[in-house]
């Protein structure tokens, strides 16, 4: 009790106050610039908090977190690209929601979903830090291996109106994956001789390309609609924040189920907010009654994915706390930032600094409040985006996703890649196919490859992954979800050949 009031004393001081207020604005204004990440908010602030306390640097940083996981909604409702890689979900159904004419209703569910997100996460924090940090240290390559393999069978949500096309986007994006160094021996590979394939396709670069690059230039073929003075999207500046309210309490199912799935994966290391974002819309649209009408402006789509991606920041922080492992890159930055000021993270840091954890606990919590202030006062004017015309908001979203591509890497040769994944998007958004399982593999591609390969070069023998127990339910689950996705494919052909056949009334 005593390092609980120790740790609200330091946090509820007028300076930590208006120095996280700061953060939470700049969290939401950085995730919201298509290209420029959490994490780079995050390594920016950081030597700005070498001259706080610890747990005031820790809380600043935080409140950035917090809004830059809020701040990736704004872009991905009303440009459709999303801000940060873990706002794919989103794009789904708040950028038709917002082109429907409900761009406020968009943005009110999506920042409440993810303050009652960031909420359950602090909650389930608090009290299940140490059992889950255990848990997930004691998963191996094995598990990991078949939990990417259960997340790949997304994509049979994902793939659109065709199976064939959605798998052929799945498979390029694992493709793409392979092109550059090698994860574990550090070869080159794939790259043809090509010296700006040599360092591989930067995922970032990527998800601008396909998303960014394909959307812009899909909304500039009609030369007449952007003379006339058309804007992106249409609709009144209503950000209607007490009614939303109240339709996102009444998906409480939905709230939880999504806000656990993302502490959960927060607290796998190397996991993240981009496999919570589309893992969480996957089970809304599975469990859901009327699945097809999430990708049309569906409030369940958004409240999964906005609460899903907002509670890994409580999850990763379970296996920092537990026991010294960062989750994330986020997380190995707030840990750099404990060490800098001569704090031992470790399985002790909560019995020998518990006034500090209790602290950040107390600090994710008001950095959840703020954010929510924040996004209630500003969000009307994000929403003056939806009146400025297309021909002057184009250039200025391609000009900033080019800088946010560039200042990735600092390489001439990413905007080159760029150029070509956006022309590569923009054909494939013509011929039909769905982006979303191309950057899904791009995203667990690596990841699954690393895993199997660590759990081959530990142990060759390939039964271990349905041996080991925990490895064997994921496998089942990818089963049992290759099979749901089947079954409801085959469902939706038939009833739309029943509806196409029934005469004209």
């Amino acid at each position: 009790m005593n390092d609980f009031l120790t740790g609200a004393t330091q946090i509820f001081t007028f300076s930590t106050l208006i120095y996280m207020f700061a953060g939470s604005i700049a969290g939401i204004v950085a995730a919201a610039i298509p290209g420029f990440t959490v994490t780079m908010a995050i390594v920016l602030t950081l030597p700005l908090t070498f001259a706080m306390e610890p747990l005031q640097g820790i809380a600043v940083m935080l409140s950035v977190y917090v809004g830059g996981y809020t701040g990736g909604l704004i872009s991905a409702a009303l440009l459709g690209i999303p801000g940060t890689p873990s706002s794919v979900a989103t794009t789904f159904d708040a950028y038709p929601m917002a082109r429907n004419g409900e761009p406020g209703r968009a943005l009110s569910i999506g920042v409440w979903a993810s303050f009652f997100g960031t909420i359950i996460s602090t909650i389930v924090l608090i009290f299940a830090a140490p059992p889950l940090a255990l848990f997930a240290v004691q998963l191996g390559p094995w598990e990991y291996f078949s939990l990417i393999v259960f997340a790949l069978t997304i994509v049979g949500s994902l793939v659109g109106s065709s199976v064939v096309r959605g798998m052929l986007a799945g498979l390029v994006g694992l493709l793409i994956s392979t092109v550059g160094t090698d994860p574990i021996l550090g070869r080159a590979r794939f790259d043809f001789d090509i010296e700006m394939l040599q360092t591989g396709f930067p995922f970032l670069v990527v998800l601008i390309g396909i998303f960014a690059i394909s959307q812009l230039a899909s909304e500039v073929e009609d030369a007449k609609n952007i003379r006339s003075g058309n804007s992106l999207v249409t609709g009144a500046i209503d950000f209607q924040t007490w009614k939303v309210f109240k339709e996102v309490l009444m998906r409480p199912v939905n709230l939880l189920r999504s806000s656990i799935l993302g502490v959960l994966i927060g607290a796998l290391p190397g996991a993240g907010g981009s496999i919570a974002n589309l893992l969480a819309y996957d089970q809304a649209k599975r469990s859901s009654k009327y699945p097809e009408r999430f990708g049309k402006g569906e409030t369940d789509g958004i409240v999964a994915s906005e609460a899903g991606n907002s509670a890994t920041a409580g999850g990763g922080l379970i296996p920092l706390i537990g026991l010294g492992i960062p989750g994330s890159a986020v997380d190995a930055i707030l840990m750099a930032s404990l060490m800098v000021h001569g704090i031992s993270v470790g399985p002790r840091l909560i019995l020998d600094h518990g006034d500090l954890v209790y602290g950040m606990f107390i600090a994710m919590a008001v950095a959840s409040f703020m954010m929510l202030i924040v996004s209630v006062f500003s969000m009307r004017l994000f929403l003056r985006i939806t009146q400025v015309p297309k021909w002057a908001i184009v250039p200025v979203v391609m000009t900033c996703c080019v800088v946010g591509a560039f200042a990735l890497n600092n390489r001439v040769t990413d905007l080159y890649l760029l150029i070509i994944i956006g022309i590569v998007g923009y054909a494939m958004r013509a011929l039909g196919y769905s982006l979303a399982p191309l950057v899904l593999g791009v995203i667990l591609g690596p990841i699954a490859e690393t895993n199997l390969r660590r759990a081959l070069m530990t142990d060759a023998d390939m039964s271990l992954f349905i041996s080991r127990p925990i490895s064997l339910i994921f496998l089942v689950a990818a089963v049992l979800s290759i099979a749901w996705a089947i079954r409801s494919h085959l469902k939706n052909s038939k009833t739309t050949k029943r509806t196409s056949n029934e005469p004209a009334s």
